[in-house]
């Protein structure tokens, strides 16, 4: 009878190394995607932005027509303020909250018109029949009412919204750029056979993309020239991409055997 020959008590042949990982489908198809959309939701954002930025810069930078001298007829750009009286309120169910309306009389010649406030607080709910109150007009409407000590915007009020949409307009233009950048990267290395990213190639493009939102973010806030805010967004973003070549650049170690 044959026996089975034993097993080979020396070194055994080591296993042939396995591939390395190639860019997979999901890594071209998910960023290209997501980045698509983000792109063009800020350039949605971008497109309908200059009219009310510009207007809520001037906003922020009119004076009382005391300070300038004349009248709102005379210098339109200026806050008229002026005594009313409460004739009525009224909070309508809109959406889930409620649309308040308060109807004014500032006496005289001028008819009542009414205003729609903010929120509820801190002057909503102290309105009454009656009550005496200040208001503030810009441009002929209505920007926010004053009862007492307290002040509440009204909804005609150009407020912070389009700078705030800026802000987000340009970090959505940054993060789906880089996006569709990583998606361009991955679809070279598939088509060339070349191995996935590295951890590096991952998370350091990450930290730069994160560092160009904040400084494009802070500059659509803290910097009132619409241009000059997207200079500085631009060399932020130069900057820290820049800043980002210079690790992804050193070769990587080799695995010693």
């Amino acid at each position: 009878m044959n026996r089975a020959p034993a097993p080979s008590t020396g070194p055994s042949a080591p296993w042939p190394p396995a591939p390395p990982a190639r860019a997979g489908l999901r890594g071209i198809v998910v960023p290209a995607v997501v980045g698509s959309v983000l792109v063009a939701a800020a350039a949605v954002l971008l497109a309908l932005l200059p009219g009310s930025l510009s207007e809520a810069r001037a906003f922020q930078a009119a004076r009382p027509c005391e300070r300038v001298g004349g009248s709102a007829a005379e210098n339109g750009d200026c806050l008229s303020t002026w005594p009313a009286t409460v004739l009525h309120t009224e909070a309508r169910p809109q959406g889930k909250g409620f649309a308040r309306w308060a109807t004014l009389d500032p006496g005289g010649d001028t008819p009542p018109f009414r205003v729609r406030l903010r929120g509820e607080r801190p002057v909503w709910e102290k309105l009454a029949p009656g009550t005496r109150v200040t208001v503030a007009t810009w441009r002929d409407r209505a920007v926010w009412v004053e009862a007492g000590k307290e002040r509440q915007d009204a909804s005609d009020r150009p407020g912070p919204g389009a700078i705030v949409r800026l802000a987000v307009g340009l970090a959505l233009l940054i993060v789906g750029g880089v996006l569709l950048r990583a998606s361009a990267g991955a679809r070279r290395r598939r088509a060339t056979g070349a191995p996935a990213a590295r951890a590096s190639r991952i998370v350091v493009p990450t930290a730069a993309t994160a560092l160009a939102v904040g400084v494009a973010v802070t500059a659509a806030v803290l910097v009132e020239n619409v241009l000059l805010a997207l200079l500085l967004a631009a060399a932020g973003c130069a900057a820290a991409w820049a800043a980002s070549a210079w690790p992804l650049r050193r070769p990587a170690r080799r695995r010693t055997a």
